[in-house]
């Protein structure tokens, strides 16, 4: 597969894109086996965790600092709602004890990779130091 780069691709990059990604790809691992009774609740869980992804990119290729941040915000809000899914799950015992593990261990690095890029771009923001030149 070859890796096509330009500069509004630089997302994929970032940590907590990749993160993110490994989230989405886990979850998916995690869930397929799920009971087909079940198919919208899991869909819905694997659709907040693809968001994070989604967001933290189509932020990146805005270009705008500001509205950069606003998905960032999206992204970090897609987070919560797939902790919430995860976290149910859990209680239900419809994930065990070490999936949760794993794929809580990576949401939380992520979501916390969201809130330190957060608050790095607003300082930028504040600080008026941000080049949008190619």
């Amino acid at each position: 597969m070859t890796d096509r780069k330009n500069i509004n691709r630089g997302f994929k990059k970032l940590i907590v894109w990749n993160d993110a990604i490994e989230i989405y790809v886990l979850a998916n691992e995690i869930l397929q086996n799920f009971p087909i009774t079940l198919n919208k609740t899991k869909a819905n869980c694997i659709d907040a965790a693809q968001s994070i992804s989604r967001n933290i990119a189509e932020g990146y290729c805005r270009q705008s600092l500001k509205e950069y941040i606003r998905f960032l915000y999206i992204a970090l809000g897609s987070c919560g709602e797939f902790h919430s899914c995860l976290y149910s799950f859990h209680l239900a015992k419809q994930i065990n004890d070490e999936n949760y593990e794993k794929l809580d261990i990576l949401h939380y690095k992520t979501e916390n990779g969201l809130l330190k890029m957060i608050k790095s771009l607003q300082e930028k923001m504040k600080n008026s130091d941000w080049n949008v030149d190619f």
